[in-house]
């Protein structure tokens, strides 16, 4: 059942025979209206005019003789038989005169009373004394007395116990002198009023019943060709292909041939088919090729992490140092390198670098520099050397105007006099033995790659035994939190002497949760790349 209320065409059919009914009731009700008012006009016309007649029978100069006869006499008969032949002759139910207690209109008397012999009522005996009918009747009376009227008119059409619907003309019998002396009341039932109004109403709610069956039939054949049976189609189309997702070979537009909304959505329907298959099918291609991407991409990660050394302990044999390093790419594959190597038994090469750009091209021109470098290095180059034949080597075919800034250092094991230079990289900072952290403000060179014929100086940082040294990229200070605050050289510097005289690991493990605990939820826009050397010595000049 409700499901069947919630079918268009009941819906559709309910809401036009609501207007229908609602029409009807409007029509009804000025009809209803419009026929009482003239009916009750005429009715109250006629009953003024049998008024009218019925004073010229009866001469007020001659009531008190009329009283006084106490209802006989030949002048009372002949002015009662005047009047009865009048109320069997006009359609009246009542004629009759009375005369109220002027005192307070409360009780009146019956002088005539003359009644319709085929009407269901009786009349009243002369000088019959009854109670005014109600307050209506009072002012009526009175205003009439009072000639502050000529005549009154008193409608009764809601039915009562005494009598059926009816008016009562009332008029004002006066004597040569002007004084109302008694009221003579024309009273007329109103069948013809009601049983008009009735066969009103029964036509209309004929009418309305028709119309409705009309409605019904005709709304649900017109519904049902132009709009449920396309619509029907359409749904059927639609779950159809949300099922099998292949274009029908048969158009809805062949079968609906509405110009209306209908055929409109029909033509809709046909185009979203072909347009959702060609988005599924390239779709489907996007996402294999999107596939082999990230294939490639997790492919290029591991080369990537595997050309940096990351088997840790690294130099398993050597008790003189202890280094540790990582890398945290932004992207899949990133731009920043770390690098450590023994160039001979008595010298470690460290180089941190940050490539300019992410992604796949940061990548490849990271592993181009790292290679370079190594290279260089291993030739026994001093530091300075290095990043200036690198420099030479990389601007010689760098079309795409990249660049990498560089931080190299050797270290001499056997005496801790680490020599480095720098081309545009962060600060190192530094540790002393039992100190604390912090930068080594030295002197910059120019970005490798940046221009051809640069030349790099070089200097030197005294390790003594206990000492470290933290290398890092710019993705360490600068990252940045919900709030776009920078993680800064302060806060790194507070991490990294939270604890110094831990491992270079855990060093790096507390930079890592410090920023970690900053950045929160947001997103890593920069590679974060760091590096830990701890300087210990030679051993055995210690024991």
């Amino acid at each position: 059942m409700k499901k069947f209320r919630r079918h268009a065409t009941v819906k559709s059919i309910t809401g036009i025979v609501l207007l229908l009914v609602l029409f009807s009731a409007i029509v009804s009700t000025i009809g209803y209206n419009t026929f009482s008012q003239a009916l009750l006009e005429q009715y109250s016309e006629g009953a003024y005019l049998t008024a009218k007649t019925a004073a010229q029978f009866v001469k007020a100069d001659d009531m008190d003789e009329y009283v006084n006869s106490g209802g006989k006499g030949e002048k009372y008969t002949k002015v009662w038989k005047d009047m009865d032949r009048l109320c069997n002759s006009s359609g009246s139910t009542f004629i009759y005169v009375i005369i109220p207690d002027t005192t307070d209109y409360a009780h009146i008397k019956f002088i005539f009373s003359t009644i319709d012999h085929n009407s269901k009522y009786t009349k009243y005996d002369f000088g019959f004394l009854r109670e005014t009918t109600n307050d209506e009747y009072k002012q009526k009376y009175k205003a009439l007395y009072d000639k502050t009227a000529e005549r009154e008119l008193v409608i009764r059409d809601k039915g009562y116990i005494e009598t059926d619907s009816h008016i009562t003309m009332i008029v004002p019998l006066k004597d040569s002198d002007g004084n109302v002396k008694a009221l003579l009341c024309v009273q007329r039932q109103m069948e013809v009023l009601a049983k008009v109004r009735g066969n009103f109403i029964n036509k209309i709610l004929l009418t309305l019943i028709i119309l409705v069956v009309i409605v019904i039939l005709g709304q649900s054949l017109f519904l049902h060709r132009t709009l449920l049976r396309p619509l029907k189609k359409i749904s059927d189309e639609a779950t159809r292909f949300s099922t099998e997702n292949t274009v029908s070979q048969k158009k809805l537009t062949e079968s609906i041939r509405n110009k209306d909304e209908i055929g409109v959505l029909a033509d809709s329907i046909d185009q979203m088919e072909e347009q959702i298959q060609a988005y599924i099918e390239n779709l489907t291609q996007i996402t294999a090729e999107k596939q082999r991407i990230s294939t490639e991409l997790n492919l290029a990660t591991k080369i990537q992490a595997d050309m940096l050394p990351n088997i840790y302990p690294a130099f398993p044999d050597r008790s003189d140092f202890d280094i540790y390093a990582a890398m945290d790419p932004a992207k899949e594959v990133g731009g920043d390198f770390y690098d450590f190597f023994l160039v001979d038994d008595d010298h470690l090469c460290m180089v941190m670098a940050d490539v300019s750009g992410k992604g796949v091209p940061a990548a490849l021109f990271m592993m181009a520099s790292k290679i370079i470098l190594a290279n260089n290095a291993m030739l026994g180059k001093s530091p300075a050397q290095i990043l200036t034949d690198t420099n030479a080597a990389i601007c010689s075919n760098n079309r795409e105007e990249m660049f990498v800034t560089v931080w190299l250092g050797i270290l001499e094991l056997s005496t801790g006099k680490l020599t480095a230079a720098n081309a545009g990289h962060e600060y190192p900072i530094v540790c002393k033995a039992n100190g604390k952290f912090e930068l080594f403000k030295d002197k910059h060179g120019f970005v490798i790659g940046g221009m051809d014929g640069i030349r790099y100086r070089e200097y030197e940082i005294v390790m003594e035994p206990g000492s470290k040294l933290f290398l890092y990229t710019d993705g360490v200070p600068e990252a940045t939190n919900a709030e776009n605050e920078l993680f800064g050289n302060e806060r790194m510097l507070s991490a990294l002497n939270g604890n110094s005289l831990a491992s270079p690991e855990n060093i790096l493990n507390q930079v890592r949760f410090a920023v970690d605990d900053f950045v929160k939820d947001a997103e890593q826009f920069d590679d974060l790349t760091m590096l830990c050397m701890e300087y210990i010595g030679d051993v055995s000049d210690k024991a």
